[in-house]
């Protein structure tokens, strides 16, 4: 069927008959697969990865020797130290040797595991009530508020939280606990994730949804708590992540400073200080509890950088 519309009259175009052309073979969509979100895009994307396999198993490891030590050794850490086995190696039942006091490196190394891990569990469960409520609050109302919780931020965020955490421990010397020390590394540790969050919210809130809600009359609390902050949680669980590490590493260095956790605590980081004038003559008292921290804290750092990676859809798009 010839047609004259065009401005050109000496070019034509052929349309043809609707009965050849069905609608039916156009339109149809076919919809196959699941339906799929940025989690489920995440968890494809970390169970295909061997370091995410491999950090789990470590931190699964760690968490059941933290949590039941007793199937792991039947020494008491602190009980049999006797001053004849001093700096000796590796005999039956004690397959690590023995401490300047003669205790039992392995039993010592296998109770330290809880209390670096509580610490750090501790730590980072503060540093994210802390940097969700305050970056949450922050970045979603704005103002006055904003510009409040943000120089709130700013004062924190330039303390050293290790060298704060130095001046807590030693006036509350005589109170040094688990929860003392997590109180003073968490409370000033957390402005980092208040940051993230923030930035996060400030970038989600002006989505099609967030409009939608508020044009169905939602208040806004409730938007920000069902639709902003779900939305915006995947960087506080990186860097979350890698925090608990940081804890780890914190409450050692603390305890190796002499400022940490008493003495008398099963810790790597009292282990390392006590065991550092036995470097030349006794290197394993150092070298063992140091690798027991850096392969507890390295699998929680490999954890959060795949789960940074898995959680990032360019970072997907580019292997």
């Amino acid at each position: 069927m010839p047609s004259n519309t065009n401005t050109r009259p000496d070019q034509q175009h052929y349309v043809a008959p609707i009965e050849e052309t069905p609608l039916v073979a156009i339109d149809s969509v076919k919809a196959e697969g699941k339906p799929t979100n940025l989690w489920i895009d995440a968890w494809n994307d970390v169970r295909k990865r061997p370091m995410f396999w491999i950090s789990s198993v470590l931190i699964l490891l760690v968490v059941i020797v933290a949590l039941f030590p007793g199937w792991f050794t039947q020494t008491p850490p602190n009980n049999e130290c006797y001053l004849a086995n001093s700096n000796a190696g590796p005999t039956e039942g004690h397959p690590l040797g023995y401490t300047r006091q003669g205790c039992d490196i392995y039993s010592r190394i296998i109770h330290g595991t809880s209390t670096s891990l509580s610490v750090g569990i501790i730590v980072t469960s503060l540093v994210a009530v802390l940097g969700i409520l305050f970056g949450a609050f922050a970045g979603f109302y704005g103002g006055w508020l904003d510009a409040v919780l943000s120089r709130l931020g700013d004062i924190f965020f330039s303390i050293p939280y290790i060298l704060a955490a130095v001046v807590i421990m030693s006036v509350f010397s005589q109170y040094a606990n688990v929860w003392v020390i997590s109180l003073a590394i968490g409370i000033f540790a957390w402005p980092a994730t208040a940051r993230v969050l923030r930035a996060e919210i400030l970038r989600v809130k002006n989505s099609d949804f967030v409009m939608a809600s508020t044009a169905l009359g939602v208040s806004r609390f409730r938007i920000l708590l069902r639709h902003v902050l779900p939305n915006s949680i995947a960087p506080v669980i990186v860097i979350t992540t890698i925090s608990l590490a940081s804890a780890i590493v914190a409450e050692a260095t603390l305890s190796f400073l002499g400022v940490g956790l008493p003495s008398s605590t099963m810790s790597w980081g009292n282990d390392i200080s006590q065991a550092q004038t036995d470097l030349r003559t006794a290197p394993q008292t150092l070298i063992l509890p140091s690798i027991a921290l850096s392969v507890t804290v390295l699998s929680f750092i490999m954890l959060g950088e795949v789960v940074r990676d898995a959680l990032d859809p360019k970072a997907r798009a580019q292997r």
